[in-house]
């Protein structure tokens, strides 16, 4: 069993490990095609999402973000280590979850936990300029838009194979000039 990642509560949420049996709940999430248009693989089956819990269940990037009052998994949030004490935050929420703040309150305590316990000293994420709602949630977690890299990677090809090149805007934040969002996250 690999070590424990520590539970974050927020007020509304618990975020964790992955569990097997979250694989109803990821599936919700990733077989919605809204949902996986901006990442970088295609909708997920049933089995497909069985295999995904577990997997997650030993990865540590991926945190499972569950409602506290009935334990249903909406979401996920990763944190992956980067180079020179930078992590790099991302997120992705059911259809059904968004646009409630959750993403905000988890990804906010995410950071805080980066900066509290992982001794992040940046912090940075990435998304699609057509994904608006990626980059305003980015922005509410007070993150500084760095860079628009211009079809600088294709996770798609069109029907003879050809990369779907887009672009990419890049956002961060330094441990010393984070703030919360204005939802209160921990």
């Amino acid at each position: 069993m690999p070590d424990p990642l520590p539970v974050i509560e927020t007020p509304r949420l618990i975020v964790r490990r992955f569990a097997a049996e979250d694989w109803r709940d990821l599936f919700a999430c990733l077989s919605d095609p809204a949902v996986v248009r901006f990442e970088p693989y295609g909708v997920f089956s049933e089995e497909a999402c069985r295999r995904e819990a577990v997997r997650r269940m030993t990865d540590d990037r991926f945190w499972a973000v569950s409602l506290k009052d009935n334990k249903t998994v909406i979401g996920n949030v990763t944190l992956t280590k980067q180079d020179f004490d930078t992590w790099e935050l991302g997120y992705v929420f059911s259809a059904a979850w968004q646009g409630r703040g959750y993403a905000t309150e988890s990804a906010g305590a995410m950071i805080r936990y980066a900066i509290r316990q992982l001794h992040a000293r940046r912090i940075v994420a990435m998304c699609n300029p057509d994904n608006e709602k990626s980059w305003r949630l980015l922005e509410r977690l007070h993150m500084r838009r760095e860079g628009h890299l211009k079809q600088n990677v294709y996770f798609k090809t069109d029907a003879e194979n050809r990369p779907l090149w887009v672009d990419t805007y890049e956002y961060g934040v330094l441990a010393s000039e984070w703030r919360p969002p204005d939802r209160e996250c921990v």
